[in-house]
Formats: structure tokens, C-alpha cells, sequence
């Protein structure tokens, strides 16, 4: 009688390999519509590099989809130096990138371009784009949280009291957006949408990821260093006692 045989211990290890390495029809390990092709970049990067840079990634997208949100209720800030609020959208992301404040923000970065986007009392309150002010306070935050680069290698990290401070500077951006006033007791820039349609949350929505993504990165960072000597040491026992203890049964 034919009898059936059970793989062996390490045939079962090979046959996981394999599932790992994306078997055609193995539900357990699908790929993802958000799944990027290999890049040469990648071989510059570790495991923490990458996750940064896709959490940049994503943090930047969010907080372009808060612009054009803060934009649609609020047309009278993209009317101050742009002819649509698309060109304006190019124009704050085009300062973004070359590191340059766009015109009035008086060279303020971080927090400080932030608060100045609500600043209403001091002898010279600003009157530029509040919302282009935010966008360029809030990216050059995440910049300088991921060790002052868009895109990190593996010579770079993340600074953990930078990530943490960012993500609450964050959390006061979004309370001062609902709650910030101008004399005539009007909100500064308008975000929460009430329709019959209901309720548009997308900046609160998308702001509270950045938060949490920015959280993450900080606890990441801080268990860098611990979690180093618990790494060299568990590659030390796997490569020299690996053998011995492959042939131990289970």
C-alpha cells in the first residue's frame, strides 16, 4: 500500500521559503496596490530607513490632501498670490522642495511658520496664504524629524524628540485650525464641512494620521538602540549555535 509521507522538518522550512517568496495563489502574502518596485536606492536603505521613507511618503500625501481641503472652503487664501488653487498647490510644494519660505513668511520654518500662519495681533500680522504658511511649517517639521532629508539611507534616522515634538506641534495645528478667530470673530480658515451630505472630516482625518505615524516613528527610534545589542545578540546565537540547534528534536 502506497503511504503517504509527511515532509520532514526541513523540507516544511524549505516549503515556507518558498510561500515567502510569493507562491501564485498563496492568500496569506498578497501584494498591495501601494507595493512600489524594487528600486536601486533600496540597497542604501535598512528596514527602519524604508519604513521612514514610506511614512514620509504617506505623511507628505496627507498633508497635500489637508491643503487642497483647507483651499476648497477657504478660496480667499490661494487668491492672495495664485491664480488657482492648483497653481498655488505647485508653488507652496516648489518652496517645499527648494527649502525657500514663499514671500511674506519672513524666512520662519517648523512651528514658526505655523504660528505665524495665525498671527493676527502682533504690530505686523500676516496677511499672506495661511494655508501655504501651514503646508510649508508642517513639511519642514517632517524634514527635520527624519534627520533633515526627504529620504533617508541607512546613514540617516529618525530623531526621536524631533518626531515626538513634531507630532504634537501637529496636534496644535489642528486645535488651532477649529478654534483660531480674526477681529471680526470669524474663523481664520474654515475646515470641518457641515452639509446635507454630512460631515467633512478630511483635515482632522488626515492630520490625526500624520500624528500617529509620527508617534510610531518615535518609539521606533527610541528602541533603536536597545533593541541593537538584543539584534547582535540573537545573530550571534543563530549563527553559531543554528546548527547545533537544528539538530536537536523537537
Amino acid at each position: 500500500m502506497h503511504r503517504i509521507q509527511f515532509p520532514s522538518s526541513s523540507a516544511t522550512v524549505l516549503w515556507c521559503a518558498i510561500a515567502l517568496l510569493g507562491l501564485p495563489g498563496c492568500a496569506a502574502f498578497r501584494e498591495t496596490d501601494r507595493r512600489d518596485s524594487y528600486a536601486t536606492r533600496e540597497w542604501l536603505e535598512s528596514s527602519a530607513n524604508r519604513v521612514a521613507n514610506l511614512a514620509m511618503r504617506d505623511n507628505l500625501e496627507s498633508i497635500r490632501r489637508v491643503q487642497l481641503s483647507l483651499y476648497r472652503r477657504n478660496p480667499r487664501e490661494w487668491r492672495k498670490w495664485a491664480p488657482s488653487a492648483e497653481e498655488a498647490i505647485e508653488r507652496t510644494w516648489d518652496a517645499v522642495r527648494r527649502d525657500v519660505p514663499p514671500a511674506g513668511l519672513r524666512e520662519a520654518r517648523g512651528i514658526d511658520a505655523v504660528r505665524l500662519a495665525f498671527d493676527t495681533t502682533s504690530p505686523t500680522p500676516y496677511d499672506g496664504d495661511r494655508v501655504a504658511a501651514l503646508v510649508f511649517g508642517w513639511a519642514s517639521m517632517l524634514k527635520e524629524a527624519n534627520g533633515g532629508t526627504w529620504s533617508q539611507t541607512m546613514v540617516d534616522g529618525v530623531d526621536a524628540e524631533n518626531s515626538f515634538r513634531a507630532a504634537r506641534n501637529v496636534e496644535i495645528s489642528l486645535w488651532l485650525i477649529g478654534s483660531k478667530t480674526g477681529a471680526d470673530g470669524q474663523p481664520l480658515l474654515l475646515a470641518t464641512e457641515v452639509s446635507e451630505r454630512g460631515r467633512n472630516l478630511v483635515i482632522d482625518r488626515e492630520l490625526s494620521k500624520v500624528v500617529a505615524r509620527l508617534d510610531l516613528l518615535a518609539a521606533q527610534a527610541d528602541e533603536k538602540y536597545r533593541r541593537a545589542a538584543l539584534d547582535f545578540a540573537q545573530g550571534w546565537l543563530l549563527g553559531n549555535l543554528g546548527p547545533f540547534l537544528s539538530l536537536a528534536r523537537r
